[in-house]
């Protein structure tokens, strides 16, 4: 089970799924995205769209990259861990806004800077979104930021803003040592969103956590190494 990103859709997950032909996939549009935008993108339901998912499947691993990894600790803190036979999350901090007892939130910013952020989202979505694709990727590849941005923009720009201050005001720190499943928490060495602490405090606390970085990736790296990806995918669920 595939969990996407923030502005992104399921459909971001389809050259992953071709290269893991051996695993049957499903990539779910969430809450506010897609062809899920008529759904209110809050925290719960997010949880409650994981769960209607997993209600049919027989312990399947769940992939949650972004904010598909905070959808899944919402899921986990409404429903525990039962119904998962193990978790990867990629480049996700459990808190984004940093705080002087939290350093491991977003790159480089603090309240102010965050602030100015959603005042950027609500002024100019179309401007923004050139630096959101921008950060998702380690290298200034064209084509791939104009295929990122191009998905960005079909979504709608209040229930993405709507989103982001819910991503924002998540708090999941007490939900990570509890997840008592196996776990590989990947992030990418060049990550523009995230510093690499985020995902080594999280695989500090995880009891059965397993840290993996790919090197020349950034935020995205089932899009940057995809081949790296599928067989770091594969070789988790071999261990299962």
């Amino acid at each position: 089970m595939l969990l996407h990103g923030w502005t992104m859709t399921g459909a971001v997950f389809d050259d992953l799924a071709g290269r893991l032909s051996d695993h049957a996939c499903i990539a779910p549009d969430l809450p506010g995205h897609g062809r899920a935008r008529h759904v209110a993108p809050t925290a719960d339901a997010l949880a409650e769209s994981i769960a209607q998912t997993l209600a049919p499947l027989r312990a399947p691993v769940v992939v949650g990259w972004s904010m598909g990894a905070a959808a899944l600790w919402r899921y986990v803190a409404c429903h525990g861990t039962g119904e998962i036979a193990g978790l990867i999350t990629v480049d996700m901090s459990p808190r984004m806004r940093p705080a002087p007892d939290w350093p491991h939130g977003l790159a480089d910013q603090d309240d102010g800077s965050i602030a100015a952020i959603a005042r950027r989202f609500r002024r100019d979505w179309d401007g923004a979104s050139h630096g959101i694709a921008a950060s998702m990727f380690a290298s200034d590849d064209a084509a791939r930021r104009a295929e990122a941005r191009s998905a960005i923009l079909s979504q709608d720009p209040d229930t993405m803003r709507r989103a982001w201050d819910m991503l924002v005001d998540l708090d999941a720190r007490a939900i990570v040592p509890r997840i008592d499943i196996p776990w590989l928490i990947c992030s990418g060495a060049h990550s523009r969103v995230y510093p690499a602490a985020a995902s080594d405090w999280i695989a500090a606390q995880a009891p059965q956590g397993r840290r993996h970085v790919f090197r020349r990736s950034g935020h995205s790296p089932h899009l940057e190494e995809p081949d790296a990806f599928a067989q770091a995918v594969r070789a988790f669920t071999r261990t299962l």
